[in-house]
């Protein structure tokens, strides 16, 4: 099991690194969302043949990321070809070392919240399906749910051009400013809650994944920088200080 993972390690970054060196040479973040989620599908793709078992646990499991990485990475990788850019690479595109580093953390990212599947994809036994496992893939379905209508919601809102410069307030966020954000920590807590059900002594470790996207979602990447951004945007509009007042930041009308 161990030696399977380092592999997966091994991959994860050598992936990083190689997309991240040609990035840098051209000192373009456009492919940087899609590579993190071809990182997912191909070590997902990798572990789950690894055995050759191919358990239900491990095809749902699996099946879910699979999904999840391809809609995500089409939807960020279009968003990007339209916009022409992502401000987070501003003050980094240019320095090479720097650059480098958020690729590194990408895969980081990726091993860190993959972690419960691949050590599930790994495994010879057959734990029987449990009610731990649907409550972690209902769990999942309803996150997805909440990301794909979000995304959907803001894009349309982007797309009409009376809405230029103003910011969304309607659908999933008028309930929170970060409903995208929401759905995916239910996805990642829910193949948790699936994965863990098989989890023997060390396997444990594989809490890191939701603790982890949590994190970074709240404190570093997501959150922090989209709050910041439109603080500078809005931070003296009557109506953006309401809308933040009154609306939950991340879980629907609790915080």
């Amino acid at each position: 099991m161990g030696n399977s993972i380092a592999k997966d390690a091994a991959v994860d970054f050598g992936i990083q690194w190689v997309a991240g060196a040609v990035a840098a040479l051209f000192q373009t973040e456009k492919f940087y969302d899609l590579t993190g989620s071809l990182t997912y599908i191909t070590l997902t793709l990798m572990s789950l043949q690894s055995n050759g078992t191919y358990h239900t646990r491990q095809k749902v499991n699996s099946g879910m990321v699979l999904t999840w990485a391809a809609r995500l990475g089409f939807y960020l990788f279009s968003r990007i070809l339209h916009d022409g850019k992502d401000s987070r690479f501003d003050k980094v595109r240019h320095r090479p070392g720097l650059f480098l580093f958020y690729w590194t953390m990408q895969g980081v990212w990726v091993l860190s919240t993959l972690l419960p599947v691949l050590i599930v994809n790994h495994k010879k036994n057959n734990a029987p399906v449990n009610q731990q496992d649907h409550l972690g893939w209902g769990l999942w379905g309803l996150g997805f749910l909440m990301e794909v209508v979000a995304d959907y919601q803001k894009s349309q809102f982007r797309s009409d051009p009376s809405n230029a410069g103003k910011f969304i307030t309607s659908g999933l966020w008028s309930i929170s400013r970060h409903p995208n954000y929401f759905g995916e920590i239910l996805m990642w807590l829910g193949i948790y809650i699936s994965s863990r059900s098989t989890f023997q002594g060390w396997e444990h470790v594989g809490v890191i994944s939701p603790i982890f996207l949590t994190y970074l979602l709240t404190r570093l990447s997501g959150i922090p920088l989209l709050e910041a951004a439109a603080k500078k945007r809005w931070g003296t509009d009557p109506a953006y200080l309401a809308y933040k007042k009154n609306t939950a930041c991340l879980i629907p009308f609790i915080w």
